[in-house]
């Protein structure tokens, strides 16, 4: 069991295991070329990084959509679940775009990123014919704000 250590941009140098590398064969959409992403979980939250092995400077933020949106569902189509060899074990992760504020962050439910911890294989899987879209409000309940001036 080789670990492997990989220069990030947030965090420098990072030692990962072989059980954190998820191979996606075709990349992530915008990013074909990025086959090889570590998953990395930051400690006491909901939040995981994927990062890329090769491009110190890319990575996604991840959540897990169920602690967001505990409604969350969907059916995993028989060839994905085929293509990444899903048994028992399926992690579902979605990618969460932050903004300077915290409020208006949000998170993609319409493809998740889902994960074969057995495999070691992962797919960005957009969801067809779904409820869902890209950018649902990270906080869902939003704190009133009163007397807001428009100013």
């Amino acid at each position: 069991m080789n670990n492997l250590i990989i220069e990030t941009l947030s965090w420098g140098k990072l030692e990962v295991t072989e059980e954190q590398i998820y191979y996606f064969s075709k990349g992530i959409p915008g990013f074909d070329e990025e086959t090889e992403l570590a998953l990395i979980e930051m400690a006491e939250s909901p939040f995981w990084y994927l990062q890329s092995i090769k491009n110190e400077g890319l990575s996604f933020l991840l959540g897990d959509p169920f602690i967001f949106y505990p409604s969350y569902e969907f059916e995993l189509p028989d060839n994905e679940a085929e293509e990444l060899q899903i048994g028992s074990n399926v992690v579902v992760r979605c990618i969460i775009t932050l903004k300077e504020q915290v409020e208006q962050s949000t998170i993609n439910l319409l493809a998740p990123i889902v994960l074969n911890p057995d495999g070691n294989v992962g797919k960005q899987i957009v969801l067809h014919r779904s409820p869902y879209h890209t950018k649902h409000c990270l906080l869902q309940e939003q704190p009133a704000i009163d007397g807001k001036d428009g100013g």
